[in-house]
């Protein structure tokens, strides 16, 4: 059996990030793996270091006016004083809305920016003050996403109506079937009959269907007049 040494963690942890906005080191910092080896009692499988990136340790203002996406969007969890947080907020959402041009994608880390960004309702109001172009084009992506949210779900109430249609048309089908079949063969059927058929299953109805050809009477066929 092999065994891990160095890491419990996923091979695609490559960045380790502590308390957001910089706000203290983590308790953890010291547990942080450096490697990972995976190996057994007589084989080495996997063997390699980690290339780590302490992000609240890195000064927010340095990236503020970077072009990597990746850096920009983690300004959240860079290290800056309560006096840039709207600046490193709106840093942020400014390169998702510029360097991203996929709006899917902007769609997808809007959230990512706001989960780390973690303004309050009067920051948020400030920020609107003072970015307002930022603000209309967010408000633009929320709006589309609550869109094809509503889009989505639409579209899967058809889905499940056209489906239980079909299967509630298959069963009236079937039963249809059965009482022409029990006519041809028992003659008028009695009021029971409706009741007992009314809330079977197709497969029953297709089971009472092949059961009809060996049966002699009705009460045979469908067991009791009880619906």
């Amino acid at each position: 059996m092999s065994k891990q040494e160095g890491s419990e963690g996923d091979l695609g942890t490559l960045a380790q990030s502590a308390k957001r906005g910089g706000r203290g080191v983590s308790d953890g910092r010291e547990h942080i793996p450096h490697h990972l080896h995976i190996k057994s009692e007589r084989h080495s499988y996997l063997h390699f270091n980690y290339l780590k990136t302490e992000l609240d340790q890195l000064p927010a203002v340095d990236y503020m006016q970077s072009d990597n996406l990746v850096a920009r969007l983690n300004l959240p969890n860079m290290q800056w004083p309560d006096s840039q947080k709207l600046d490193v907020y709106a840093s942020a959402i400014k390169a998702l809305l510029t360097l991203e041009p996929e709006v899917e994608k902007q769609l997808k880390y809007i959230d990512f920016v706001d989960i780390y960004g973690n303004l309050t309702e009067d920051e948020r109001h400030d920020y609107q003050k003072r970015y307002p172009q930022e603000e209309s084009k967010m408000a633009g992506l929320a709006e589309r996403l609550r869109s094809e949210g509503m889009q989505q779900g639409m579209q899967q109430g058809m889905q499940q109506g056209m489906q239980q249609g079909m299967q509630q048309g298959m069963q009236h089908e079937a039963r249809n079937m059965l009482h022409k079949l029990m006519a041809l063969k028992f003659g008028e059927l009695p009021e029971w009959v409706d009741y007992k058929t009314q809330n079977a299953t197709t497969a029953q109805l297709e089971q009472w269907m092949e059961q009809l050809l060996t049966a002699n009477t009705l009460q045979e066929l469908l067991g009791t007049r009880e619906p």
